[in-house]
């Protein structure tokens, strides 16, 4: 009890404030202790009309304001400290609600797969029950390779080892071209791409760090949604030089509050200790980065829980042809 009484003292922030209420004192007691004992001299100076250059200088005001800007330099390294030191908290707090987060994401398809396999040993079962156990199992061992392969991307994409060659292409096309080959994974959702009718919107993109941003926005935009029937419409916006992919959602929304933190890496909406939260938390910081490989920037919007997210990814455009 008594150390949990105290725990305030050990804190950062008390630690922080103290040190700087302590130096600011220091300065001040200096300076106060500095201007008394120049006065006490003048008046002895004055007293006994001694010579001034042998014990005062016109320094002393120098001297004061060199002190002065140490203690700011001084400050500042302390508030530097602080605020790393914040971050690395904070970071700390994010990997530890990844681990959780990321361990449930693995034990539960592992946990199902062995209760499947071990009704397989034990019992002789019809083919249609076969059938569909081994469908539960196909989906647990996707999702087991889902969590992998976005460590194994973040791992690539921040040691600068993904980049390949740019490739020119109509992006119309190759969000379509994904839509149809993904159309398994989405087999639940409604996923509708509007297309500026008449043009070809052409930019150059690296196609797989391209399509691995289309997955982690449309699976993020289908994961978060608690309507009967998640829905994702795509659509092609020119703005000038540039192209603004709209990628607007009816799911469970963005308070205002989290909207500047979900892209940051490990972060996560809801809390790991009663399991709301979801997925490994990389998802979105992965594909912003991707936007930053590609000239890009991706942001968020939405009108709060409830009512849908709107995620925007504005590239470079190359051509417009009619």
């Amino acid at each position: 009890m008594p150390v949990n009484r105290f725990r305030w003292f050990y804190h950062p922030v008390f630690i922080f404030i103290f040190s700087i209420v302590a130096l600011a004192a220091s300065l001040a007691l200096y300076i106060y202790w500095y201007i008394e004992v120049s006065t006490g001299l003048a008046a002895v100076i004055q007293r006994y009309q001694l010579d001034p250059s042998q014990f005062l200088e016109v320094q002393t005001w120098v001297v004061i304001l060199v002190l002065c800007i140490l203690m700011a330099i001084i400050l500042t390294g302390v508030f530097i400290i602080f605020i790393y030191n914040q971050k690395t908290q904070q970071l700390y707090r994010m990997q530890r609600n990844f681990i959780n987060s990321f361990t449930h994401e693995l034990k539960t398809p592992v946990t199902s797969l062995k209760l499947y396999l071990e009704t397989f040993a034990k019992h002789d079962l019809p083919r249609e029950d076969r059938l569909r156990y081994i469908g539960f199992m196909i989906h647990d061992v996707d999702r087991l390779l889902d969590n992998i392969n976005r460590i194994m991307d973040l791992a690539r994409i921040e040691s600068g080892s993904y980049r390949k060659e740019f490739v020119e292409t109509d992006l119309v096309d190759a969000v379509e071209r994904f839509r149809l080959s993904n159309a398994d994974l989405f087999r639940n959702a409604e996923i509708r791409v509007h297309n500026p009718p008449g043009v070809a919107l052409r930019g150059s993109v690296i196609p797989p760090l391209f399509d691995m941003f289309l997955m982690n926005i449309l699976t993020n935009a289908v994961k978060y949604n608690q309507s009967g029937a998640p829905a994702v419409d795509i659509r092609f916006m020119p703005r000038g030089r540039e192209l603004q992919l709209r990628f607007e959602d009816n799911g469970i929304g963005i308070e205002k509050s989290e909207i500047r933190n979900i892209f940051k890496k490990f972060y996560q909406v809801g809390s790991t200790d009663d399991m709301t939260a979801k997925g490994s938390g990389l998802g979105l910081y992965l594909a912003r980065q991707i936007a930053k490989i590609h000239r890009g920037r991706l942001t968020a919007e939405s009108k709060g829980a409830g009512k849908g997210s709107v995620f925007t990814l504005t590239l470079p455009l190359r051509a417009i042809e009619g």
